[in-house]
């Protein structure tokens, strides 16, 4: 472990753990690395810790990942782990607690009967073997369930055996993007299948909306296993059954027919089983040549289905149009499956990089109507930026990533989708987002299905008076909007400290904490209720604020049937709310106003509630947004997790931290102004530059 690693662990900073390795001399001698970047054996470095009475301060998240990495080599396997987390998901806190203090014998046998209780129910799992030796990971394990939820856990097994990465498959589909899919199916599907489901987000959200029995399919047995324990943890009441193995290969549900398929299939894969399935009945619409894998998955989605049944597959844009699979993309086109092609902003999920695109497809019905159109919807556009760092983000200059507007997106999907659904023959468009083009025009020579071909290509529908009186009313924003960016940055609210920086003394927000000057809640997960203070104990009808509504500045826009939570803190005037992982750009904390009171706090939100005789809310909001404050209270590479307690706050006297908070209030006010600004100038110049392209404005002629 690195020396930034044990300041984690002991709840120090850097420099303190630079003091202790030159000042005592029974310090851990390093047991890898470089000499500039040591490394240090973990256990050495808890032992000696744990002599000098310095408590852990790693969350239990943390502290289960810390364990996992001391018990590597152990013989503790990811299996019997994740079987542990399901059963140990329905027992209650004070039996967990109860758990973890039996001796370590006792332990083993206590995990070994839980586990085993379920073992039936999750694909591949083989006897439950635990001993003496797995009680520190045991113990962990159970402390991470009880504390942060089944959810929780589940994600820190999965960075322990997998890396979420394209390379290996292995990454979630973001929640608000697997959403989206399974809007996209018409109705209240009951039996939804995922052919390549992975950690089983797509069918949790088909169980969001209804779904009642769950099937689903993975190439990696830890996947499958996976996605049963989460599945059981979000969906208790409905039936879910995974499978391991390759869908295309070895089908585990060869006579199932869903009402619906959602599936976020593998991409560009060669070594699919073109020789071997050549014949396969699957293939009523073309072999897939061996290129086309992803028009494999098309037909193997298509072959699932009911007559009439639906299916949404998020798929790589190169699959509209590359030469190769033309016959196949006719055929479908022509039968009528194909019902709507639908491009996202890059960055929407993982590779990063490309705009992927949703193909939404239905089985032909014997006898039924004719299928004259299909359906084109473009939001490439929706949101701002160009490229991405992060799933469901997109960088502007610099690299600074950028939230998509996913509530901006979902609502032009679903407003085109359900228009075109209620009558394809009367459907009207929207010039440049969505446009129904009719089969014969598709069956080219290329039958290039990509949307921002067609839709883009409409522009020259629009009115050029309506697009000049919209230009017009921009440009009036973007003014107004202008002059308040000026005067923001017109105030001077602050002078130079002197020749060196201003130093002060500091307390962590655990330790105001426990003094009272402020109260830190969260919304606990479903398995680990009973915790948090300040919840109602009912969600019904409130808004939910969420970490991408601080990032976007957006008012609450959560779901709260997505909640999951009985005792969700409510949101009051002057709570100061940070999101829970520092990864993306955009406002990172923020003081709660009018907008947010009464709403309920999302799971990936910190909320800090401080005393108002002890402590400025904007006051506290600034220092605990710091960069540099972040990055000391922060674990993980890719995906930076902050934890609330180990940041740091200066003590100040009440008037003075007040001065502080109104200079903070000023630099919020800034930075708003200045995101409504650029995104005033963005909308702008895509109408000025579409409107001159398109033929509707003219350059002047001064």
């Amino acid at each position: 472990m690195t020396a930034a690693e044990i300041s984690r662990i002991a709840g120090v900073t850097r420099a303190t753990v630079s003091n202790w390795r030159r000042r005592h001399d029974d310090f851990p001698a390093p047991s890898g690395g470089t000499e500039a970047s040591p490394l240090y054996d973990l256990q050495a470095v808890r032992d000696w810790l744990a002599a000098r009475g310095h408590a852990s301060a790693a969350t239990p998240s943390e502290e289960l990942r810390t364990t996992l990495r001391l018990h590597a080599r152990a013989g503790v396997g990811t299996s019997e782990l994740l079987l542990l987390v399901l059963a140990a998901a329905g027992r209650t806190a004070d039996e967990l607690t109860a758990a973890a203090g039996l001796p370590d014998a006792d332990l083993a046998a206590r995990a070994e009967h839980d586990a085993a209780g379920v073992g039936d129910v999750v694909p591949g799992s083989d006897a439950v073997r635990f001993d003496a030796a797995d009680a520190e990971v045991l113990r962990a394990l159970y402390a991470c369930v009880r504390e942060e939820g089944g959810q929780a856990t589940l994600g820190v097994l999965a960075e322990w055996e997998l890396e979420d990465s394209a390379a290996s498959g292995a990454y979630r589909t973001p929640t608000a993007l697997a959403d989206l899919l399974a809007r996209l199916i018409p109705g209240s599907p009951d039996r939804v299948l995922d052919p390549a489901c992975g950690s089983g987000s797509l069918l949790a959200a088909a169980a969001r909306r209804g779904a009642r029995e769950l099937y689903g399919q993975d190439v990696l047995p830890v996947q499958a296993q996976r996605s049963a324990v989460s599945l059981m943890l979000t969906a208790p009441d409905a039936k879910v059954t995974v499978r391991a193995g390759d869908s295309l290969r070895a089908d585990a549900f060869p006579d199932l027919l869903a009402d619906a398929v959602l599936s976020n299939p593998p991409y560009g894969v060669r070594d699919w089983g073109h020789d071997e399935l050549a014949y396969d009945p699957r293939w009523a619409y073309g072999v897939p040549p061996r290129a086309e894998s992803e028009l494999a998955w098309v037909q193997h989605v298509l072959a699932h289905l009911t007559p009439g049944g639906y299916a949404a597959l998020l798929l790589p844009p190169a699959t509209a149009g590359r030469a190769s699979g033309r016959r196949v993309r006719a055929e479908l086109v022509r039968s009528g499956a194909l019902r709507a092609v639908v491009a996202l902003p890059v960055g929407a999920s993982v590779p990063l990089h490309v705009g992927l695109q949703i193909w939404v497809l239905q089985r032909p019905e014997p006898g039924g109507a004719e299928r004259k159109s299909v359906l084109f919807v473009d939001t490439a556009e929706t949101g701002s930026g160009r490229g991405a760092p992060t799933p469901g983000a997109r960088t502007r200059g610099g690299g600074r990533s950028v939230p998509l507007d996913w509530a901006g997106i979902t609502a032009r999907v679903l407003d085109a989708w359900k228009a075109f659904l209620a009558d394809p023959d009367a459907f009207q468009g929207e010039p440049g987002v969505a446009r129904a083009v009719g089969v014969v025009d598709l069956l080219d020579d290329v039958v290039d299905l990509s949307p921002a071909r067609v839709v883009r290509g409409s522009r020259a529908d629009v009115d050029p008076a309506e697009l000049s009186t919209e230009v017009d009313a921009a440009r009036r924003d973007l003014v107004k909007a202008a002059e308040s960016l000026a005067r923001a940055a017109g105030h001077e609210g602050w002078s130079t400290a002197g020749a060196a920086a201003r130093e002060w003394r500091t307390a962590t927000a655990s330790d105001l904490a426990r003094g009272g000057a402020l109260v830190l809640l969260r919304t606990v997960p479903e398995g680990a209720r009973g915790r948090a203070e300040g919840g109602d104990g009912g969600s019904a009808g409130k808004p939910v604020l969420t970490a991408s509504d601080i990032a976007a500045g957006s008012g609450p826009t959560g779901d709260p049937a997505e909640l999951r939570s009985d005792t969700a803190p409510v949101i009051a005037v002057g709570d100061v709310l940070l999101r829970a992982v520092a990864t993306g750009d955009g406002p990172k904390v923020r003081v709660a106003g009018e907008e947010d009171a009464g709403a309920l706090l999302g799971p990936q939100v910190h909320l800090f509630r401080p005393d108002p005789g002890r402590l400025d809310a904007w006051f506290l909001a600034g220092f605990l947004g710091a960069e540099d404050n972040i990055a000391g209270a922060s674990t993980g590479s890719t995906v930076l997790t902050i934890t609330p307690g180990r940041l740091r706050v200066p003590l100040l006297p009440l008037e003075e931290q007040r001065r502080y908070g109104e200079a903070f209030r000023r630099v919020h006010e800034l930075r708003a102004e200045a995101r409504r600004a650029t995104r005033l100038a963005e909308e702008t110049v895509r109408l000025l530059s579409g409107g001159l392209t398109g033929g509707q404005l003219l350059p002047s002629r001064e």
